[in-house]
């Protein structure tokens, strides 16, 4: 424990690794993480894609100002979405036009022969929708690897198979003990995703909840086989969204949310069971197999807006954390927010659009 880190990141998923990287050389930085690498659990099993209106209009600016750095980077390809709804979902159909009236975001009204011409084959009674025409999908793991590539160049010292298991205050320094070490640092950051309320307990941190919720993905094969260029189908009540994946493949998720505590997850069979009733309603394919199912944790706030900021009790202790389904489609805009408030300095031009005091952990005090 000779060495003492400026600072001392907890978790090298996309929020970790993102911040590692924007740090860059300006701090001597500590990246843990508790599994054999990095990316183990939520970052690794994103749906992967990018839009502007997942999350709502609090997360929109993030993700607004993160896409073209996405796109510069080659991280981007085009998808678009399909909003659509049947009887029950014109009024959050409706509503989806209202949240994001008065923004940058544009969408557009389908009708039944708008819908067909994408390709999605829904059946009779799904008559209207909105475009989403910006949804691109992202290379999730290149853009991780880009982070954590970049972090490592500018000096950052990733250790794996490192859970945290104590945090202490003393002398100015966090105590940093976990499975395998102890380390010091002057500041930490709790980038955690899942087991972030853990993270922030053992640091005496303000108790903000931080709620795991487990989603399930389905890989499909169909027949016939799905138009390359189709958008991704969202349903405005979020009972299911689907999207092509090489040649005849679907992906597939009933838009499920079960709070558990933060663990290595897998999919359940009831969960299975609804994706597949649902896009078999909605759906005109045919199901020729199950070629795959997997889960995910997305952890929220109680706002369910991120939480980049200093905690209030704890000296030395940000937050960067409460990311939920967004962090990757967030990840460069949240990545320069949290360093910029880690290092005391204004955000960029690009960032004009983001509000700090927004995300700010006090607003759970």
């Amino acid at each position: 424990m000779s060495e003492i880190f400026d600072i001392a990141i907890i978790g090298s998923g996309i929020a970790g690794a993102g911040l590692a990287a924007m740090l860059g050389d300006k701090a001597n930085i500590l990246l843990l993480e508790a599994e054999s690498a990095p990316g183990y659990h939520a970052t690794g099993r994103s749906a992967a894609f990018w839009s502007e209106t997942y999350g709502g209009p609090a997360v929109q600016p993030l993700t607004s100002a993160t896409g073209p750095k996405l796109k510069a980077g080659g991280f981007l390809s085009p998808r678009g979405i399909a909003h659509v709804a049947d009887k029950d979902g014109l009024e959050a159909l409706k509503q989806l036009q209202d949240n994001f009236a008065d923004t940058s975001v544009v969408l557009t009204p389908l009708d039944r022969k708008d819908i067909e011409a994408t390709g999605g084959r829904l059946k009779e009674g799904w008559d209207l929708g909105l475009k989403e025409g910006s949804c691109e999908d992202i290379d999730v793991g290149a853009l991780h690897a880009h982070f954590l590539s970049i972090a490592q160049k500018s000096g950052t010292h990733l250790k794996t198979y490192n859970r945290v298991t104590g945090l202490k205050r003393l002398d100015g320094y966090w105590q940093i003990k976990t499975t395998r070490d102890e380390f010091k640092a002057k500041r930490v950051v709790n980038a955690a995703g899942a087991w972030a309320s853990e993270v922030a307990a053992l640091a005496g941190a303000l108790p903000i909840v931080i709620t795991p919720y487990r989603r399930t993905m389905i890989q499909l094969q169909v027949s016939p086989t799905p138009p390359a260029e189709m958008p991704l189908i969202m349903d405005a009540l979020t009972r299911f969204y689907f999207k092509p994946e090489d040649g005849n493949r679907i992906w597939l998720t009933p838009h499920d949310e079960h709070a558990q505590a933060p663990a290595d997850v897998a999919p359940e069979e009831i969960d299975i069971a609804l994706a597949i009733d649902r896009f078999s309603k909605a759906a005109d394919w045919k199901i020729e197999k199950v070629e795959r199912c997997w889960a995910g944790l997305r952890s929220f706030s109680p706002d369910r807006a991120p939480v980049y900021g200093a905690d209030p009790l704890a000296e030395g202790f940000f937050w960067c954390a409460g990311q939920g389904g967004f962090g990757i489609q967030t990840s460069v805009a949240g990545s320069m927010l949290a360093a910029c408030l880690l290092l005391g300095e204004e955000l960029p031009d690009w960032m004009a659009e983001v509000d700090p005091t927004r995300y700010r952990p006090d607003r759970f005090r």
